[in-house]
């Protein structure tokens, strides 16, 4: 049996104010802090985002796209650490990264879940062809011109997670 994973509980400043089990957190809508991370590159001068696809077993928002990879630092895990690790974990590749921006939102994401983060957003930059992501966390994954992603969320927004517009656009602000 997996031991419980916890997140980092904190205060509308980010200033962390304890921790939970992740589960509970999500149930009871505690705002705790995320990350987001997006590794770019350019093709052609163009700006290019990696996307996954949520594997269909996910426990929300599953079989949707998204950032790169995301998820939470554990407790006394810093956040560019954390992010680091989990671009390994989930997509098999690795990048240096900076943070660019944060902010925070609250969701619905389905199977009485709410995501309520402070999420802060990771840019790093991957330019191999090559994504040996891991099939138990990710479903599938695309290059994606910046410009026609912009018009596909706003065609069909049900198509990404909750919180990848608010993300983006730190990204392309």
């Amino acid at each position: 049996m997996m031991s419980p994973e916890y997140v980092i509980l904190v205060d509308a400043n980010d200033n962390e104010i304890g921790i939970e089990e992740k589960l509970l957190a999500h149930q009871q809508a505690k705002l705790h802090r995320a990350f987001s991370v997006f590794i770019i590159r350019y093709q052609s001068n163009r700006l290019q985002i990696l996307l996954q696809q949520r594997q269909t077993n996910k426990y929300h928002s599953a079989g949707l796209w998204t950032n790169t990879c995301c998820s939470h630092p554990m407790p006394g895990e810093s956040t560019l650490v954390a992010g680091q690790r989990r671009l390994k974990e989930e997509m098999g590749i690795s990048a240096e990264l900076t943070e660019i921006g944060a902010f925070k939102y609250r969701a619905e994401v389905g199977h009485q879940l709410i995501e309520h983060e402070y999420d802060h957003v990771l840019v790093g930059t991957f330019n191999g062809e090559h994504i040996p992501f891991n099939q138990e966390e990710v479903a599938d994954v695309r290059w994606v011109d910046v410009d026609c992603l912009k018009e596909d969320l706003r065609l069909h927004p049900e198509k990404y997670t909750a919180w990848f517009m608010q993300a983006l656009d730190l990204i392309t602000s």
